[in-house]
C-alpha cells in the first residue's frame, strides 16, 4: 500500500474519513508492524543473515535529525528476489557494529570474501573482526576525493590570502583618503573572484573545460604556478586507476609520492600520509575493481524514500517499512 502523506490524504478524502485516522489504522492494524519480530530491538539494530553474499558493502546514512545508522548491504547482482540489506545498526562505533554483526552465525560471516567501504577507521575495524575471511576494498571515489580535497584546500588557502591582502590595501586606502579600486584581470575577475570561480574547473579534466574555463585556468595558473602543479599532481593520481594491473598501479603511486615530495605542497604531503596508511586496502581495488557504488545508490534510495514521507517521525516504523522494501 502506498502510504505517502499525499496518497493517504487522497484515499481518506475519497472515502470521507480522517487521513490521520487512516494512517494510524494502517500502522497498527493493517501493516503487521505490531507483530514484527524485530520490533523489540529495532531501535538498536536489525539483522538479516539470509541476505549475506560473498561481497558486501558498508556505509553510514543519516535517517533522522542527523542520527547516523550503519548499513551493511550485499551487491545483489543478478540474483532474482534477493533483498539488499544484511544489517542496520544504530551508530557508527566499531564496537557497536561488531557486536551486532557477531549475532550472525560465524559460518554465515565466513561466506564473505570482500567488503567495500570508505576510509573511516571504525568501519575497517568492525569489518576486520566481523568478517575474518574477507578482504577490505576502499572505494576509489573516497580515495580520489581525498586528493581532490587537498587541491581544493590549497585553492581556498590562496583565496583567503588574497582576501587578507585586499583588506590591507582597503585599510591603507581609507587612511590615505582614497577610494579603493580592485584590480581587474583580463577576464573581468578580481583575484579573489578568480580563485572562487575556479573551484569547478579544478575538478574537471583539461580537455573537458569550456572556453571560459580554459581562459580562467590560463590566468589562474599564470598567477599561481603552485596551483597548476597541484592540479597536475591530482590528474596524475587519478590516472592511476586506469591501470588494469595492481603492480603497475603501485609503481605509478610510488612515482607520484616522489613528485609530491619534490613539490613540497603541504596539503599533498598530508594526503600521502593517509594514503600510505590505507594502501593495502586501497590497492585491493585492482583485484576485482570493486567499488562502493551500490551502497551509495542504496543511500540515495533511502533519502528518496525519506523525502517522499516528508521526513522521519517514527524511526522504528520507518525501519519496518525499509525492511519490507529492501530486506
Amino acid at each position: 500500500m502506498d502510504t505517502r502523506p499525499d496518497t493517504m490524504k487522497n484515499i481518506a478524502s475519497y472515502y470521507g474519513i480522517n487521513s490521520r485516522k487512516l494512517q494510524r489504522h494502517y500502522k497498527h492494524k493493517v501493516s503487521g508492524y505490531k507483530k514484527w519480530k524485530q520490533l523489540p530491538h529495532a531501535q538498536d539494530y536489525l539483522i538479516y543473515p539470509e541476505n549475506i553474499t560473498d561481497t558486501l558493502s558498508i556505509d553510514e546514512v543519516s535517517l533522522s535529525k542527523g542520527e547516523l545508522y550503519t548499513f551493511v548491504t550485499n551487491k545483489n547482482t543478478g540474483v532474482k528476489n534477493r533483498k539488499s540489506v544484511v544489517a542496520i545498526i544504530n551508530g557508527t562505533a566499531a564496537k557497536e557494529i561488531q557486536g551486532v554483526l557477531e549475532k550472525i552465525p560465524l559460518e554465515k560471516r565466513n561466506i564473505v570474501k570482500e567488503v567495500t567501504l570508505d576510509m573511516a577507521r571504525n568501519m575497517s575495524l568492525a569489518v576486520e573482526t566481523s568478517f575474518p575471511q574477507s578482504k577490505m576494498v576502499i572505494d576509489r571515489f573516497h580515495v580520489v576525493r581525498l586528493v581532490m580535497d587537498a587541491l581544493q584546500h590549497l585553492r581556498i588557502k590562496l583565496r583567503w590570502k588574497a582576501i587578507e591582502e585586499e583588506n590591507k590595501v582597503i585599510q591603507e586606502a581609507k587612511k590615505a583618503g582614497c577610494k579603493y579600486l580592485p584590480q581587474m584581470l583580463s577576464n573581468g575577475d578580481t583575484l579573489k573572484e578568480l580563485l572562487a570561480r575556479s573551484r569547478y574547473l579544478l575538478y574537471v579534466f583539461e580537455e573537458n573545460w569550456t572556453i571560459n574555463q580554459a581562459k580562467r585556468a590560463a590566468i589562474l595558473f599564470e598567477k599561481y604556478p603552485l596551483l597548476q602543479q597541484a592540479y597536475k599532481l591530482t590528474l596524475t593520481f587519478r590516472s592511476m586507476y586506469q591501470n588494469l594491473c595492481k603492480e603497475k598501479a603501485l609503481l605509478q603511486f610510488n612515482d607520484w609520492k616522489k613528485q609530491v615530495v619534490v613539490s613540497q605542497i603541504e596539503e599533498f604531503n598530508t594526503a600521502v600520509n593517509s594514503l600510505e596508511y590505507h594502501a593495502e586496502n586501497i590497492f585491493h581495488f585492482f583485484d576485482h575493481r570493486s567499488t562502493n557504488a551500490n551502497a551509495e545508490s542504496f543511500n540515495s534510495k533511502i533519502k528518496g524514500f525519506r523525502a517522499n514521507l516528508r521526513g522521519v517521525t517514527d524511526v522504528k516504523f520507518f525501519l519496518f517499512r525499509l525492511e519490507k522494501l529492501f530486506a
